[in-house]
């Protein structure tokens, strides 16, 4: 294996271009190959990438623990050395050339790839994260990662073609890195109290506590269905289609959801 990272290293810094895992990659990028994902980063980040893979290898275990099963594929994780770099691809795979992202913003997961902002600088580049809160950092990190699982079976490997589920999937990913906590269980109890709760489940991934709401509901799916059916929502993309293999109504879901919620 050493051998193995040293070549690619050697090969990274040779050539102009190189296709890793599908994506053409530039000689900026230091290359490793680790056990079920290629992990890409830069010079300034040699001293930090041994911690960087711990974070990514539990998040990686803890996320085929949640499924019980590995991943489908192998995937690339870029680690950016800054916000443009982040920024750049995020352009180029949106199609959207003038993108600026939000400074909350420090990291994507899709089928193929995880990107993110080099950990150890979120202090600085970002407004919500911070590296030395180390639960936090490694949740994030695996939510990105469930993003990544959920994609290589979903019928749109990048989510852009999914209707009305952003809450699914956002949901599952906050739920399965365990970002669901009591305080987020929390505020959406108080939110149910106070009837702020949304009418429809498109409105669950918006507002201040959408990772609570979005979260709590696959939560709720998760305890009444089980695992087993949680697992089998993961290739739709539909909302529609998700209410179908439950066999429930949105307005049955959202009302059995706040009963649960309520007794915990």
């Amino acid at each position: 294996m050493v051998m193995k990272n040293k070549y690619l290293i050697l090969l990274a810094a040779c050539t102009s271009l190189l296709f890793v895992n599908g994506a053409t990659i530039n000689n900026n990028w230091i290359i490793e190959q680790q056990k079920g994902y290629t992990l890409l980063y830069t010079s300034i980040d040699k001293k930090n990438v041994n911690e960087y893979k711990k974070l990514i290898e539990s998040g990686i275990k803890s996320v085929e623990t949640f499924f019980h099963s590995s991943y489908n594929k192998e995937f690339n994780i870029f680690v950016h050395p800054s916000r443009q770099s982040l920024d750049s691809v995020w352009q180029k795979d949106w199609n959207m050339p003038e993108f600026k992202s939000e400074c909350w913003m420090v990291a994507s997961g899709v089928a193929t790839k995880l990107d993110m902002i080099s950990p150890k600088l979120w202090d600085e580049l970002s407004c919500e994260h911070i590296y030395s809160e180390t639960t936090k950092t490694q949740q994030l990190i695996t939510h990105e990662l469930v993003h990544v699982y959920q994609g290589q079976l979903n019928i749109s490997p990048d989510f852009s073609n999914v209707e009305g589920i952003d809450w699914f999937v956002e949901g599952l990913a906050t739920f399965a890195s365990g970002q669901c906590d009591s305080a987020r269980i929390s505020e959406v109890k108080r939110a149910i109290y106070e009837n702020k709760i949304p009418k429809n489940l498109e409105n669950f991934w918006t507002g201040k506590i959408k990772y609570g709401l979005s979260g709590s509901l696959v939560m709720y799916i998760d305890h009444k269905y089980g695992r087993k059916i949680l697992f089998e929502l993961l290739p739709l993309n539909k909302k529609p289609d998700i209410l179908l293999a439950l066999g429930t109504t949105e307005v049955e879901l959202i009302n059995e959801w706040k009963r649960y919620i309520q007794d915990l």
